[in-house]
């Protein structure tokens, strides 16, 4: 990774710290990694469609979801 991806992952994780902070999203403070499960099945189903429709511009997008994700899970991990 060069330094500016480096800060632009680093500020995707302080994101969702800041939603997840009390004073943050009250939707995403109430989330655990167990009630996270849905989405996260839903965005591996919409990456798989992705790719077989060849659709590589959604499949970009599909995949920052899942990046999302693993994100938000890793926070709540660390808590």
């Amino acid at each position: 990774m060069n330094d500016s991806s480096e800060g632009k992952f680093e500020e995707l994780i302080n994101i969702v710290k800041r939603l997840k902070a009390p004073d943050g999203c009250p939707w995403d403070r109430e989330q655990t990694n167990a009630s996270l499960l849905p989405f996260f099945l839903e965005e591996v189903y919409e990456v798989i469609e992705s790719v077989d429709n060849e659709n590589w511009s959604e499949l970009k997008e599909e995949l920052g979801d899942i990046l999302l994700h693993v994100i938000f899970q890793a926070v709540l991990a660390e808590e």
